[in-house]
């Protein structure tokens, strides 16, 4: 691919990489469609297990790359809206990827950065990176990213970094719930490595049932009809074979087959 660089270890762990670091891998056109196809192409590999999403040089991610927002600028309302659903339709495919998701976060995330950080399942970044929801420094708003924003974070503090566009320090993004955890620029790798040891310890398929599960719950009164689908969900997994193993395996007080 000419944008993203993707490289699956022994263990079935996909690094997928945004190159682009000489604009600081903004995003054009062609890289957010080589993300979704790459996206597609992970959670179809079967030896896949998860996805690390980085960035390439000194940054994560500096958003839109201006010379689309310029082209877009100029284009038809149509034109815009084609594109403006490419860009959802990756993002989604992102958020509801069945495999976990890791954003690896240095440098800056900015605009569509900070989109990519939060529709993945979890993320880790370096104590000097900085986060802002850019898009109202243009004119603009951050419509496609709004809704994973606030899911991250809520709707009060996703409403204040829209309407500033400030930029927060990692230990900021910390607090409110943009990433998970924050380490030293030198012990990121490290960092990320220890959220794939604990995520590789646990069954795929669970892993693939737990985000089925929880992106049909909200948060709110616990239904009849809620209850019934964690009742039917959890049943129908305990029956299956890989809850057989992992029973047996802490039973046997042996790893199971997927560790």
């Amino acid at each position: 691919m000419e944008t993203l660089h993707i490289e699956v270890d022994a263990r079935g762990v996909a690094h997928l990489t945004m190159n682009r670091p000489e604009v600081f891998n903004a995003f054009n056109e062609a890289m957010i469609a080589e993300l979704s196809q790459a996206v597609d192409r992970l959670v179809a590999d079967p030896h896949v297990r998860l996805i690390v999403l980085a960035g390439a040089g000194k940054a994560f991610s500096a958003g839109a790359d201006i010379q689309w927002m310029k082209r877009a600028a100029a284009a038809t309302q149509e034109a815009n809206l084609i594109d403006a659903r490419l860009f959802a339709e990756m993002l989604h495919k992102l958020a509801s990827c069945p495999k976990p998701t890791l954003a690896r976060v240095q440098g800056l995330a900015l605009g569509g950065g900070v989109g990519l950080t939060v529709a993945c399942d979890l993320a880790v970044a370096s104590s000097d990176a900085k986060f802002a929801v850019s898009e109202a420094r243009f004119g603009i708003l951050p419509a496609v990213i709004g809704p994973y924003v606030i899911n991250a974070v809520g709707p009060r503090q996703a409403r204040r970094l829209a309407l500033t566009a400030s930029r927060i320090a990692a230990a900021e993004a910390l607090a409110m719930g943009m990433v998970h955890e924050v380490v030293e620029p030198a012990e990121l790798d490290a960092a990320v490595e220890r959220w794939i040891s604990e995520l590789l310890a646990n069954g795929p398929q669970a892993q693939g049932e737990i985000k089925q599960l929880f992106a049909q719950l909200e948060v709110g009164p616990v239904t009849a009809e809620v209850r019934e689908l964690t009742a039917q969900t959890i049943s129908r997994v305990r029956t299956g074979a890989e809850a057989r193993e992992g029973f047996a395996a802490f039973l046997d007080k042996r790893p199971p087959a997927w560790g």
